[in-house]
């Protein structure tokens, strides 16, 4: 598989796993419909990360996420040829994973009638929308994430003549399916836990492309859980390199 599709394929599988447990606690009718959404939701968050990176480790190091990109860029631990495509593919996958989570709930989308639960499903807000905190909130949880896998065993593989770093993908990727559920848990409670700007960003333009009245798409937040993420990984690659 080339290492394009398989961070398109991974973000795809991740998305249609991550926001189908949200649908299955937010949307009305559902078998899941509010029960216990804390604890479902960061446990299928963590697992979706290990499923879609063992799938597609081997492949592209299944990176699945702009920031993990970007903090193995600063380290020095992959190729900046590279990195674009990486992005694009994350992106573009997220945005496909969104729509089929999506299409499988759809009936209940149509049964909600509380939009905040049904963006809630798509992307992230804040528990209190206070900016500077929201930003950093995911600053430090995305920190945290990058800086515990640059710092868990690093094999390689060869990606179109380059050596590339597993990233997820080198840790057999459970122990970083963990690490996403205790961050969940831990440090969700103030914004969702984005850490992963292709998360938010693919699946808030489903959201404001899908055919819903009084839609609530909430863009003048979306700068958040995009460049927190992104600012927090290039953090804990600078303290990587410095601390190596």
């Amino acid at each position: 598989m080339n290492a394009y599709i398989a961070e398109f394929v991974g973000t795809a599988i991740l998305l249609l796993l991550g926001q189908g447990i949200v649908a299955n606690v937010n949307l009305s009718k559902t078998k899941g419909f509010e029960e216990t959404p804390l604890i479902s939701i960061t446990t299928a968050w963590g697992f979706a990360v290990f499923v879609a990176a063992f799938i597609t480790g081997q492949f592209s190091g299944a990176h699945l996420n702009p920031a993990v990109t970007f903090g193995l860029l600063v380290a020095g631990k992959f190729s900046s040829e590279l990195a674009f495509g990486y992005i694009l593919s994350q992106l573009f996958g997220a945005m496909l994973g969104s729509v089929l989570a999506y299409i499988f709930y759809i009936d209940h989308y149509k049964a909600t009638s509380d939009e905040a639960k049904v963006m809630g499903s798509f992307c992230t807000s804040p528990a209190i929308r206070n900016f500077k905190n929201n930003f950093f909130s995911e600053f430090l949880a995305t920190f945290i994430l990058i800086f515990g896998i640059l710092y868990i065993v690093e094999p390689n593989i060869i990606v179109e003549g380059f050596n590339v770093n597993y990233g997820i993908g080198s840790l057999g990727a459970l122990p970083v399916g963990i690490l996403v559920w205790v961050i969940g848990l831990s440090l969700g409670g103030t914004t969702g836990y984005a850490i992963n700007p292709a998360r938010d960003l693919g699946p808030r333009i489903v959201y404001q492309l899908i055919p819903r009245k009084n839609k609530i798409s909430d863009w003048a937040y979306s700068w958040i859980p995009v460049f927190g993420p992104s600012f927090g990984a290039v953090a804990a690659g600078l303290l990587y390199i410095y601390l190596s």
